[in-house]
């Protein structure tokens, strides 16, 4: 990968913060968006703007045949065996909180069972809550090992006849952690529950090939992987999806309607009432070729290597609690300096112009599990540098020596 080529891209990228050039370390949160995106949204507004499946003139057409494309190219991205089987969402939120309402409060009931862990974002955890609290059945956690990776063992002790979905993060948010998404899910399906995944920290960074991973559903956000904000998608298999009852209502998901009595076209139309975010399929179809030309493969390694090489250069820092395994991580450091508040470091580290997470990460329940409130989060994409990681090393030193000084 030559990264200065790809920096180029970005517009957002070449800009002063506080009169320091920007160093963005906040990809897990949003990413930024290249040049060929914001042109491809650009183009749709000037060029194709019209509302899609409704007319038959030729901005109409035009709209709808690059939404289509845009389904189209999000199923061969996933290696998902239909377009069918890809519901166009406002995000993974959204996309959860479909398969939430419309799928487990239907096949749940009480004595039955909902698996999920904790290291899940509140996206992937609250939904479950409710739809537990609905139906009357049992919300359960895999329990985490002492580095914050789950074993297949306790997935077989967690998992059990009673259970009738499973959800869980491909890649943590917090911790970086891979989960073993593809062996969890064949121990669902063992006990007869369907297997969520939540992709969205993993489909920016891994080839993702659902058929591989045998999950039923599989919900990931456009803003993540270089496209728009506030789109996304969710791919279900096509018998379950046809199963699945709509949980908005409105235009172009009926098949017909009478006075009384409405039915549904089949999936994905019947989950996509209303008129959808057109300029988000379009920007997403954009980021999937932009990111295909690089290459996921050399994407992943890349940020594994900055990922190693900020594990490092932190570590040799005293005073820096750092979160999760070593080995085996997305492109994310999750960290904690003696006696700062996270967001006093990431105040610091903006002041020159670095760009870093600070909070809960809308991960209350694990940051509970690591006896701590709030964390400092790094987190790496295809357009970051060692060199910006040694900036971020150096900062974080000035800051220790800063509140050093004024607590002692």
């Amino acid at each position: 990968m030559n990264v200065n080529a790809i920096r180029e891209q970005f517009p957002i990228l070449h800009q002063e913060i506080n009169g320091h050039p920007l160093v963005y370390l906040d990809s897990a949160a949003t990413s930024q968006k290249p040049r060929s995106v914001i042109d491809a949204v650009k183009r749709y507004y000037e060029w194709d703007n019209a509302n899609v499946h409704r007319g038959v003139h030729t901005l109409g057409s035009r709209a709808t045949e690059g939404y289509e494309a845009a389904r189209a190219k999000v199923a061969a991205f996933l290696n998902a065996s239909s377009e069918e089987e890809i519901v166009f969402t406002r995000g993974t939120t959204t996309a959860i909180n479909l398969v939430a309402s419309s799928y487990a409060r239907t096949v749940c009931g009480e004595g039955d069972e909902i698996v999920i862990t904790p290291m899940e974002h509140h996206s992937n955890l609250i939904p479950w809550q409710q739809a537990a609290k609905a139906t009357g059945a049992t919300l359960k956690y895999i329990p985490l090992q002492p580095d914050g990776t789950i074993s297949l063992a306790d997935v077989e002790a967690t998992v059990t006849s009673r259970t009738k979905v499973v959800s869980m993060t491909y890649a943590s948010n917090v911790l970086g952690v891979i989960n073993p998404v593809k062996e969890v899910a064949a121990i669902a399906h063992r006990n007869g529950a369907v297997m969520v995944v939540d992709g969205a920290q993993s489909t920016p960074h891994l080839k993702v090939d659902v058929q591989d991973l045998d999950c039923d559903f599989y919900a990931f956000s456009a803003h993540k992987m270089c496209g728009p904000t506030g789109f996304g998608a969710l791919y279900g298999k096509k018998a379950i999806l046809n199963r699945m009852e709509p949980i908005e209502y409105g235009g172009e998901m009926i098949d017909f309607v009478d006075l009384y009595e409405s039915t549904w076209k089949d999936a994905p139309t019947r989950f996509e009432g209303g008129t959808p975010i057109i300029a988000g399929a379009i920007g997403l179809a954009a980021a999937i070729d932009f990111l295909q030309e690089i290459g996921l493969d050399h994407i992943h390694h890349h940020e594994q290597k900055l990922a190693a090489y900020a594990y490092e250069q932190l570590s040799a820092i005293d005073g820096i609690t750092i979160y999760g395994p070593k080995e085996g991580r997305v492109g994310l450091v999750t960290f904690n300096l003696d006696d700062v508040h996270p967001h006093d470091v990431a105040t610091a580290l903006d002041s020159e112009g670095i760009a870093v997470r600070a909070g809960h990460h809308c991960c209350q329940p694990l940051m509970r599990w690591l006896n701590v409130s709030s964390t400092a989060r790094a987190s790496f994409y295809l357009y970051n540098t060692e060199e910006e990681i040694d900036r971020l090393a150096a900062s974080l030193q000035r800051t220790k020596e800063f509140f050093g000084h004024a607590i002692g």
